[in-house]
């Protein structure tokens, strides 16, 4: 499925472009899922993927957990979130991958990049060493740990323009969950929504796109159609 090819961006020569991690640069969304599922089945909770996408995807774990203990009563300490969390990492271990194309971007952007993520640092750098995306970053990772609020609210997006010394009006965003875009939105970032992670698979156009109001794209190489001053051939560099 392809979403808005051929649209180019209001705004379409950014000078620093923010991805989010999961379900973004890596595809990590469906594991995690199934992790917490688990996680909450054996003390009593019962979610669906259903529940977890629409009420979990693309908030802290601070936002998770409080969303548990309104909704099912049951407050996820600390011992439960080390357990989740060594889980996860495991199951990383195994399964993670990168999105397919990301790499092959990554390596043609002269655009200034990097990562905010709702993700602990931990997590954050270990996902991207598992799926040979760290090197892109080095040291340009920011999580929701740094700032008071997470996603919806705009702290995250706004704290790494800070440290990229970077308008937000010249930042663009690339996210996949709804708390994302509302984020970079509630920034004054512009924002395109990835939804080639396979967590989005099956879900209707009108639904991805926001009944048409976000710019949407499910392949990696139809990003430079959209921005292509972000391209490297386009501003005279060639690849190696």
């Amino acid at each position: 499925m392809e979403f808005n090819r051929g649209l180019t961006l209001i705004s379409p020569d950014p000078e620093l472009i923010i991805f989010d991690c999961d379900g973004v640069l890596i595809d990590s969304e469906v594991i995690s899922a199934r992790v917490l599922i688990d996680a909450l089945a054996s003390v009593g909770v019962k979610v669906d993927t259903a529940h977890v996408q629409t009420h979990f995807l693309g908030r802290s774990w601070a936002k998770v957990a409080a969303e548990i203990r309104n909704s099912h009563g049951y407050l996820p300490g600390t011992d439960f979130e080390e357990k989740y969390r060594t889980e996860l990492l495991a199951r990383f271990q195994q399964e993670l991958v990168p999105t397919l194309g990301i790499k092959a971007l990554l390596g043609q952007l002269t655009t200034r990049t990097c990562v905010a993520t709702s993700s602990t640092p931990k997590r954050a750098l270990r996902s991207l060493e598992l799926t040979g995306l760290a090197g892109f970053f080095d040291a340009r990772i920011f999580t929701a740990s740094e700032v008071a609020r997470g996603k919806p609210a705009p702290d995250l997006f706004l704290h790494a323009a800070e440290r990229m010394n970077t308008d937000p009006a010249k930042c663009l965003v690339i996210e996949d969950s709804l708390p994302g875009i509302q984020a970079a939105q509630n920034a004054g970032m512009e924002v395109l929504r990835f939804t080639g992670g396979s967590h989005l698979r099956g879900i209707d156009e009108e639904t991805l796109t926001l009944n048409g109001t976000v710019h949407c794209f499910d392949k990696w190489e139809h990003f430079l159609e959209m921005v292509p001053q972000a391209n490297r051939q386009t501003n005279g560099w060639m690849d190696t």
